[in-house]
């Protein structure tokens, strides 16, 4: 009698135990999906800034077209990454394509004292902060939440329920700085 209690009591711990670390798990991937979204809605503002700082650095050097085009081409490949990896490989690329049209908007001294090109300089430099931050938290976020993946004993229900490890973002050198927007 005290045999089949004892079992029943374990079955139940068990039963808890595996409800408790599922709901743990949902909870940490739904808090990593909700941290890439910020991600993403501050990776679309910068997507959003770029076009009118491009037109406004065309208006003084309108001779300038391949700098313009590689801007360009970087925001729409940058735009459709979906993974923290392809997203930090096209950022990179992006962030080089920005830093060579300031380096054209340094040569046009009505540029750098147009309020426009100063307001759309201060938006990206707030932007790219955010951007960090965001960044910031998503990683923080994965890392509880792999660590719980990984972890024994709740990388057993992991493993059964079907979580899996998720993906940094982890930005490489030329990244790691926001693009040099100060003149």
């Amino acid at each position: 009698m005290w045999g089949i209690i004892i079992g029943i009591g374990v079955v139940l711990l068990l039963v808890l135990f595996v409800a408790t670390t599922y709901n743990k798990l949902v909870g940490q991937r739904n808090r990593v999906d909700n941290a890439w979204g910020q991600v993403d809605v501050q990776l679309q503002r910068r997507y959003d800034l770029i076009p009118n700082l491009v037109e406004t650095v065309k208006g003084y050097a309108s001779h300038e077209r391949e700098t313009f085009e590689r801007v360009t081409q970087a925001r729409a490949a940058a735009a459709s990454a979906e993974t923290p990896g392809e997203q930090a490989q096209a950022d990179n690329f992006l962030t080089s394509a920005l830093r060579q049209l300031f380096a054209v908007a340094e040569d046009y001294p009505e540029l750098r004292a147009s309020e426009n090109f100063a307001s759309l300089q201060s938006d990206l430099t707030e932007t790219e902060n955010k951007i960090s931050v965001s960044r910031q938290i998503y990683n923080d976020t994965v890392l509880t939440y792999n660590n719980t993946v990984q972890q024994i004993p709740s990388n057993l229900v992991a493993a059964i329920t079907g979580f899996k490890p998720r993906e940094l973002y982890d930005a490489v050198d030329l990244a790691e700085a926001a693009p040099d927007v100060s003149f």
